[in-house]
């Protein structure tokens, strides 16, 4: 059986006081774009994706394995999840209003809610939008990282040779 390749990760004590200092502004700022994005420049799509590079820069100071173990494949999983639920929820929900898919103004009309297209739009932004670029972002990296390697091909899957 082969050898695994060494993990090239080396501690750095400039890279971990960086990224300590800087990762909650990061954070902070995604956050910001995430929130105030129907109404200013940003939007859930640069605040998920600042989030989600929060998370890389995590992960290249402390080491990949680290952060996936810390962030489980589960939560990443349904912060997608949640974020397709909740915009795909909206848009059914405005056509048993008797609207199109995410025609907002349903719910001014049908339920009375004031502002209501700009709250459903907000929600998209913010609750469907920001989670599931967020999450896709994570996962690409964590799935880049593991990469694919001849050994790991062959360790997963099963050889068939002439005897059988």
């Amino acid at each position: 059986m082969a050898e695994r390749p060494n993990d090239t990760y080396t501690e750095s004590q400039v890279i971990l006081t960086s990224v300590k200092i800087i990762a909650p502004f990061t954070l902070t700022y995604g956050m910001f774009m995430a929130l105030h994005g129907a109404d200013s420049p940003g939007g859930g799509f640069q605040g998920g994706a600042i989030i989600g590079v929060t998370i890389l820069m995590i992960a290249f100071a402390f080491g990949i394995e680290p952060t996936r173990q810390w962030l489980s494949n589960s939560a990443i999983v349904g912060l997608v999840t949640g974020g397709v639920a909740i915009f795909v929820g909206i848009g059914l929900t405005t056509m048993l209003l008797g609207g199109d898919f995410l025609e907002y103004v349903r719910f001014e009309s049908a339920l009375g809610v004031p502002d209501g297209g700009k709250w459903s739009m907000e929600a998209i932004e913010i609750g469907g939008i920001t989670l599931i670029v967020g999450g896709v972002v994570i996962t690409l990296f964590f799935a880049m990282a593991a990469g694919f390697t001849p050994q790991r091909k062959t360790e997963n899957s099963q050889e068939v040779t002439d005897d059988d």
